[in-house]
């Protein structure tokens, strides 16, 4: 498996790095062999996934990230994000796959030279994944004053009301082709679960508490659209059979706050990472590394002396009634 490994990487050293929206299977197939592996060896589970065994070099079906604009860029060992990785004392994992997501996002001097002081000291990146039901919740705090990476939270989450047949269905096919259907299997637990370690997560870094009414302390969510807290948690926490927590009742809409900034529209992480010049990293919908996009977006804004606004509230009287805040918005 080592020299297989070796071997292709190799091979695709002597690939160039991709040029503007081109992409190469070769990268993918390298950023899902690693995956593979990583599953391969922390896996609890005894019988190999779909994606065990089927080809890994088959063109993907869809846009993929770089994996070249960095030559230190290495996918995340998603075991670490759970707190279950088992090989940090592998020379072998360390070189592989990344333990430390604000390697991934360095701030240089130079990058606050035009920066403007912010609402908010920290900015909450959230990248939901799942239609039906949420299957991944990825947060990342960034430090709005120094641009720089505080901490990661990340869950796969388990749907609570579809059947095992459906939920294994539904998992090889979002996150087969990624590779990481065996670990999501190994690591995901119930919405509610998450949510009670998020809230941990969140007092940990004294962002949020109980006693303040629930509300985020100096601090606030990003998102790439109103989709993620507007509509999903909402509908989750409905499934779920939880109350909507207090810190979901205000974000700011990245694509609103680009809009206004730049003077130009965009409507997605892709358009905002192309019009930028920012070359992506990862695999697009995989919600860890989404997130770690957004936030490249949101650290060139800042950089570039954009201010981060609160543009949506939910009414307190009624939680389905939305205001949005800016009046030029993308709707």
């Amino acid at each position: 498996m080592a020299f297989a490994y070796s071997a292709l990487r190799m091979s695709l050293c002597r690939i160039s790095p991709f040029r503007a929206s081109q992409f190469y299977p070769a990268t993918f197939a390298l950023a899902r062999t690693n995956r593979i592996l990583c599953k391969s060896s922390h896996s609890v589970s005894s019988s190999p996934s779909p994606s065990d065994i089927s080809s890994s070099s088959s063109p993907p079906s869809f846009p993929l990230m770089e994996a070249n604009e960095n030559p230190r860029w290495r996918p995340m060992c998603l075991y670490h994000t759970h707190g279950k990785c088992t090989k940090m004392d592998d020379p072998a994992h360390l070189e592989i796959f990344n333990h430390d997501c604000s390697k991934e996002l360095p701030v240089t001097a130079a990058d606050l030279e035009r920066k403007k002081p912010q609402e908010f000291d920290f900015l909450l990146v959230l990248d939901l994944e799942g239609k039906v039901e949420i299957l991944e919740f990825p947060v990342l705090i960034l430090d709005a004053k120094t641009m720089e990476v505080v901490d990661l939270f990340h869950r796969f989450v388990r749907p609570t009301k579809m059947s095992e047949e459906a939920i294994n269905k539904y998992i090889e096919g979002k996150y087969g082709e990624l590779g990481v259907d065996r670990v999501w299997h190994d690591t995901a637990i119930p919405f509610k679960q998450v949510v009670e370690e998020f809230e941990a997560w969140l007092a940990e870094h004294s962002l949020w508490s109980k006693q303040a009414n629930g509300a985020l302390n100096d601090a606030a969510f990003v998102t790439c659209g109103n989709w993620d807290i507007k509509t999903k948690i909402p509908e989750q926490c409905v499934v779920s059979s939880i109350n909507l927590p207090q810190y979901f009742m205000e974000w700011i809409n990245l694509k609103d706050v680009y809009l206004n900034f730049y003077g130009r529209e965009a409507r997605g992480m892709l358009s905002m990472m192309r019009q930028c010049g920012i070359r992506v990293m990862g695999s697009h919908h995989l919600g860890i590394d989404d997130t770690k996009n957004i936030t490249r977006v949101v650290q060139r804004m800042l950089g570039e002396g954009a201010v981060f606004k609160i543009t949506a509230r939910r009414s307190k009287s009624n939680m389905r009634n939305v205001e949005f805040l800016f009046k030029n918005r993308i709707k």
